[in-house]
């Protein structure tokens, strides 16, 4: 285990729209509020077509071989992230969501393309005072947490 120690900032409650792009939406709300580290709730609505990381093809092979789900229709969201810069300080967002639809739930990674469907709502707790940051981990190929 590796870890350090952060602060707590500032609060930020935010609502994406209609056809929004969570990562994307969220990266650059980060960026221009001079975000560098965070954790993330979400819940709301995702659009048909988002698309969901769900893991590997084959769990411990190599290389990687991520598999993607790709929602039918509209779904209930619940989700939590982070928030660190990567190696050029670009802040970057890791959440994962449950997203379901009648009696069916799947859990995946947003980095794909989650479109909100009419609403997402967030709180984002900037983490302070921490030099932690991604970093390209070169056997997995995955931008991994240094907690500094």
């Amino acid at each position: 285990m590796k870890f350090s120690e952060a602060r707590p900032g500032r609060i930020f409650v935010l609502r994406l729209e209609d056809g929004d792009v969570l990562h994307e939406c969220v990266e650059q709300f980060a960026l221009e509020q001079g975000v560098r580290a965070a954790t993330l709730v979400a819940v709301g609505g995702a659009d048909a077509g988002s698309r969901l990381v769900v893991g590997p093809a084959d769990g411990r092979a190599a290389p990687i071989v991520p598999m993607e789900h790709l929602l039918d229709g509209v779904h209930e969201v619940a989700g939590v992230g982070t928030i660190f810069p990567d190696e050029q300080g670009r802040p970057t967002l890791h959440m994962h969501l449950a997203a379901g639809r009648q009696a069916q739930t799947v859990t995946g990674c947003v980095r794909r393309g989650v479109r909100v469907w009419h609403v997402l709502e967030l709180v984002l707790q900037e983490l302070v005072h921490t030099t932690a940051l991604r970093r390209l981990d070169q056997a997995t190929g995955f931008q991994l947490l240094d907690p500094g």
